[in-house]
C-alpha cells in the first residue's frame, strides 16, 4: 500500500506551468506544423533541450542518433539529458513544479495522464503538430480525456517467443490456448530447462506480462477481484507451482526473461517484443518464432497492452523555443523516423500504413504487428489512477506466486488498495 500511495503522491506533486502560445513551423519527413521562420535562423533558436531515460545500449545510441538527425533537419543542436529510469519520474515532477522542463520531454505512457493534468504540457494540437502519421491504437498512448499530449513514433507489446528447434524435437506446435500453454510448457521442461519464462517481478514488468492474460479472459484493471482476474493470475501461479516456470520469475524483468530464452534455459518466453533486438544480435543465431499470447479458449481474442514512450511538449512561455520543439516532435513522429527506429529496436511503427514496408524487411513479425494494432494503452480506462492500480496488481502477483496469499486473497487486497488510492 505504501508503494501505491508513494507513487501517487509523487505524481500529484506536479504543478501547473504557465500557459504558452506557440508559433508553429514545418518539419521534414512527415506531416507537421505550418511553415514559419527557420528554427536556427529567424527565430534565433540554435539548440533544444530534450530528455529521455534511454541510458543503456543499444537504445542510448539509437535514440541519440534519431534526435541528432531530427535536430539537423530543423537546424538546431540537441542538448540531450539521458536520465536513468529509476530517477526519471521524480526529476520530471521536480522540473514540472519549478517550470524547468526541457523543450521536448519523453514520458512513459503510463505516467502521461497525471503529468498532463498538472498543466505542464501543451496538447500537440496547440502547437500545430499533426497526428496523421500515428495509428489509432498507438495514438491512445498519448491521449488523455480525448486530447493528444504526446506522440509515440513506435510501440511494442507482449508476445510469446517459442524455440522452434525445441518444439520440433518434442513434436509440438506453438500453444494457442491456456490449456495448451500449460501442457506444452510442462512437456518442454527438462533438466535445467524450463518450459516457459515470464516476469512476475514486483514492478510494472510483472503487470505488463499479466495484462494480456487478464484482458483476453474478459477482465479489466478496474475489477481486480473478478473471476477473469483470478483465472489469469491462477494460470501464472500454476505454471510456477508445477515447475514448468522457475520460481525466479519473481525476480526477473523482461531483459532477464529474454536472457533465459536466449541461453536455452527456457523453451518459451512470454515477454516484451523488444527482446528481439537481443535475440537477433546474438553471436549464434537463434531459431525462434513470435506467436500471439495464448487465450483461455479457442476462438477468444487476445488483447495486449501497448508499451512505449510518448514525446511531449512542455510549456515554457518562450514562443520561439516552443515552435522549434514542435518542429522536432513532428520529425520524431515522421514516417522516416518511425521506420528507422522500428527496424533498429524491433518495435512497430506508429503508422499502420507502414506495415507492408516494415514487414517486407522483417516478415516474421506479422503477428507482432497485428498484436500492436489490436492492443490498447494501459491507462485507457483509469487514466491518472493507473499508477496506483499498477502497483496493486504487481503486488498481488508477487504475493500469489510466492505463496504468501491465495489468488483470491491477493486480488481482493489489490482491488481494495486500488480503490482506496483513487
Amino acid at each position: 500500500m505504501a508503494d501505491v500511495l508513494g507513487r501517487s503522491r509523487r505524481i500529484a506533486l506536479a504543478v501547473t506551468a504557465v500557459t504558452a502560445v506557440a508559433a508553429l513551423s514545418a518539419c521534414g519527413g512527415g506531416s507537421g506544423p505550418a511553415a514559419s521562420s527557420d528554427a536556427s535562423g529567424g527565430s534565433g533558436v540554435t539548440s533544444l533541450r530534450v530528455a529521455d531515460y534511454y541510458t543503456d545500449e543499444p537504445a542510448f545510441s539509437i535514440i541519440g542518433g534519431m534526435l541528432d538527425t531530427c535536430g539537423q533537419s530543423i537546424g538546431v543542436t540537441i542538448e540531450r539529458e539521458a536520465v536513468p529510469s529509476g530517477d526519471y519520474l521524480s526529476k520530471v515532477l521536480q522540473q514540472s513544479s519549478s517550470r524547468t522542463l526541457p523543450d521536448v520531454q519523453m514520458i512513459d505512457a503510463q505516467d502521461l495522464p497525471a503529468i498532463s493534468k498538472s498543466g505542464a504540457l501543451s496538447p500537440v494540437s496547440e502547437r500545430g503538430v499533426a497526428t496523421d502519421t500515428v495509428g489509432e491504437s498507438v495514438l491512445s498512448l498519448g491521449t488523455v480525456d480525448g486530447e493528444v499530449y504526446g506522440l509515440a513514433p513506435t510501440a511494442g507489446t507482449i508476445v510469446l517467443f517459442v524455440n522452434n528447434a525445441m518444439l520440433a524435437e518434442a513434436g509440438l506446435q506453438a500453444p494457442t490456448t491456456w490449456d495448451e500453454l500449460q501442457s506444452t510448457a510442462k512437456a518442454l521442461t527438462s533438466g535445467d530447462r524450463y518450459g516457459i519464462a515470464f516476469s512476475t517481478k514486483n514492478d510494472g514488468q510483472g503487470t505488463y506480462a499479466y495484462l494480456p492474460l487478464l484482458w483476453s479472459a474478459g477482465g479489466s484493471e478496474d475489477a481486480l477481484d473478478s473471476a477473469a482476474a483470478k483465472s489469469a493470475l491462477q494460470l501464472e501461479v500454476d505454471l510456477v507451482s508445477s515447475g514448468a516456470a522457475s520460481q525466479s520469475t519473481v525476480q526477473w524483468g523482461n531483459s532477464d526473461v529474454g536472457d533465459q530464452f536466449l541461453t536455452g534455459k527456457a523453451a518459451m518466453a512470454l515477454t516484451s517484443g523488444t527482446q528481439m533486438s537481443k535475440l537477433d544480435g546474438a553471436e549464434t543465431p537463434l531459431d525462434y518464432s513470435i506467436v500471439s499470447v495464448p487465450v483461455p479458449q479457442a476462438g477468444d481474442t487476445v488483447v495486449s497492452p501497448l508499451g512505449g514512450e510518448t514525446w511531449t511538449l512542455p510549456r515554457s512561455g518562450d514562443q520561439a523555443r516552443e515552435a522549434a520543439a514542435a518542429e522536432l516532435l513532428s520529425c520524431i513522429a515522421s514516417n522516416d523516423t518511425q521506420l528507422s527506429l522500428a527496424e533498429q529496436r524491433r518495435v512497430v511503427p506508429a503508422n499502420p500504413e507502414l506495415d507492408t514496408q516494415y514487414l517486407e524487411k522483417l516478415p516474421k513479425l506479422t503477428e507482432y504487428v497485428a498484436a500492436v494494432r489490436d492492443g490498447r494503452s494501459r491507462t485507457a480506462i483509469l487514466q491518472d489512477a493507473w499508477p496506483a492500480t499498477n502497483t496493486a496488481i504487481f503486488t498481488a502477483i508477487q504475493s500469489a506466486v510466492t505463496g504468501q496469499a491465495t489468488v483470491d486473497e491477493a486480488l481482493s487486497t489489490a482491488a481494495a488498495s486500488a480503490a482506496a488510492a483513487k
